[in-house]
């Protein structure tokens, strides 16, 4: 499930955001990659131990947890601390799929990586190239949305990121262990969700069939989670 969320930062917190990793130290993004995605990945990050890095990650933490569609979707457990890349003219990623279990810097903490997400924060038409392309069973979709829109999709799929041809293209990146790990599971409790507020705009507060729909989600959310 590939899950599109507009405006999870805004454009001043976008322009600041910019800003303030123009003045960062970028270093080679190889050292978060695994023994395959090393030998295909081309790109800069900001180091995860950079208190600058740190900083801007709260500031992408804090738009999560006030966002209904982000935690619609992925019922976050664990959230990896965001981390920063940036592809210049000539760097890309290859093929590649996201390790299964990362530790969280400075703890001892593992956690399993079942949501995979990007933030983007270049504006789309400031770059050539740079689009995220997710493999699934429906085939090839490739993403290049709005800056500050974020991209959720499962960390098991297929992924790349296509060689930039122009201009340089800034993002934000990180994973998160759900507290439903069935992808499956997931998928039906967003549909659901998604279907219980849409009625909701329109029925009653106390409509049974939305009680009863409610009462649902909640129960599967008891039979299928972990916390």
């Amino acid at each position: 499930m590939l899950i599109h969320i507009p405006e999870l930062l805004n454009p001043e917190q976008v322009v600041a955001m910019r800003g303030h990793l123009s003045g960062g130290e970028w270093a080679d993004g190889g050292v978060t990659a695994g023994f395959q995605s090393g030998r295909v990945k081309d790109n800069l990050q900001i180091g995860s131990d950079s208190a600058l890095g740190r900083e801007l990650g709260l500031v992408v933490i804090r738009a999560l947890e006030t966002s209904n569609a982000f935690i619609s979707a992925a019922l976050p457990r664990h959230v990896f601390p965001p981390l920063f890349n940036r592809y210049d003219a000539g760097m890309g990623f290859g093929t590649h799929i996201d390790n299964a279990v990362r530790q969280v810097p400075g703890t001892g903490q593992r956690m399993r990586t079942d949501l995979s997400a990007t933030l983007f924060l270049s504006d789309p038409e400031t770059y050539d190239g740079g689009e995220l392309v997710i493999e699934d069973t429906y085939g090839s979709h490739a993403v290049k949305p709005a800056a500050g829109d974020m991209v959720l999709y499962p960390a098991r799929s297929l992924h790349r990121v296509e060689p930039i041809t122009r201009g340089s293209r800034v993002a934000a990146f990180f994973w998160v262990q759900s507290m439903v790990k069935a992808g499956e599971h997931r998928e039906m409790l967003y549909d659901l969700d998604q279907s219980i507020q849409a009625l909701s705009m329109t029925a009653a507060p106390n409509d049974p069939a939305i009680i009863r729909l409610s009462a649902l989600y909640h129960n599967l959310l008891r039979e299928w989670g972990e916390v």
